[in-house]
């Protein structure tokens, strides 16, 4: 399960009203929007990229002989998570495991997929959910991987970004923010980053305060203090979209630009084997058995 996107910026207007719970957006925030999609290219690869996760981990359960079917189901757009879990139900499967392509848990994202999928759900049916795997062993040799890959140098400054959230939410006592820093502390760790530091990204255009530092603000605040050179890890995402390719690649290098600096990012896991096995693991984890071989250490 993952956000969803629309296919073309045609779409944006009904995905955003989807997004906003059936209010409408502001003729503001519609062209913002589809400022943003033309600069990655009038499309984001989401749904595409989810896709080819699902096939892939189709593909490892065959070949531990695993007969299981790997559907895709989106909060926000098509194909709607309610529709993925009715057309599960009529094959005859009596047994869902749900994962949430987000590896940190929040009132405002995992368990919205997690309601969505349990509000679909026919009678007769057991459905068992991924809540967090923001610290799974698999998750994070994933991500330090990416790290590796990129060689960081001694002169770059290391920050681990996840998606922002209202700060109310955190006060509530959400898990999600401790659950990031976790996920940056096991990653850095396993990378041999022996400095990093953390911010959130693409917080919502809303009034009331967000999660920050924003990853915009300690660019610009490190460059005033000397820094030329950064490298961002999003921790808390598993694939290119619109807050990969945009908020970063773009936004977020240019305040770099202008600071005097340069930016670059890890890779993002995508259909990284290492990543396909951790959903693997997950799926074996929370079936109650060792459906897949293999797949438990990193």
């Amino acid at each position: 399960m993952a956000h969803g996107t629309p296919e073309s910026i045609e779409e944006m207007p009904a995905y955003l009203r989807l997004v906003r719970g059936g209010r409408e957006p502001s003729e503001a925030l519609i062209k913002e929007m589809t400022h943003n999609w033309r600069a990655i290219g009038g499309r984001s690869p989401l749904t595409d990229i989810t896709l080819q996760q699902a096939a892939a981990l189709q593909a490892l359960l065959a070949g531990n002989g695993v007969d299981a079917h790997v559907v895709v189901g989106m909060r926000n757009w098509k194909p709607l998570i309610a529709d993925a879990v009715r057309g599960i139900a009529a094959t005859g499967t009596r047994r869902v495991i749900g994962i949430p392509l987000a590896p940190q848990f929040s009132t405002l994202s995992v368990q919205k997929y997690m309601d969505a999928a349990t509000a679909a759900l026919p009678a007769g049916v057991d459905f068992t959910c991924v809540r967090s795997f923001h610290d799974h062993p698999l998750l994070i040799e994933a991500f330090a991987e990416k790290v590796r890959a990129a060689h960081p140098t001694a002169v770059e400054d290391v920050i681990f970004t996840a998606h922002s959230l209202p700060e109310r939410v955190a006060k509530t006592g959400d898990p999600y923010a401790d659950e990031v820093a976790a996920t940056a502390r096991l990653v850095a760790e396993r990378a041999g980053v022996r400095s990093y530091q953390r911010a959130f990204q693409s917080a919502g255009r809303t009034p009331e305060p967000w999660l920050g530092p924003d990853v915009s603000e300690v660019v610009r605040t490190c460059a005033a203090a000397g820094s030329r050179k950064f490298l961002v890890v999003p921790i808390g995402f598993v694939c290119d979209h619109t807050e990969i390719l945009f908020d970063i690649d773009v936004q977020a290098a240019q305040v770099a630009r202008e600071a005097g600096a340069s930016l670059r990012r890890t890779e993002s896991l995508n259909t990284s084997p290492t990543f396909i096995r951790t959903l693997a693991a997950l799926v074996s984890e929370h079936a109650g058995r060792d459906v897949v071989r293999a797949a438990a250490q990193p």
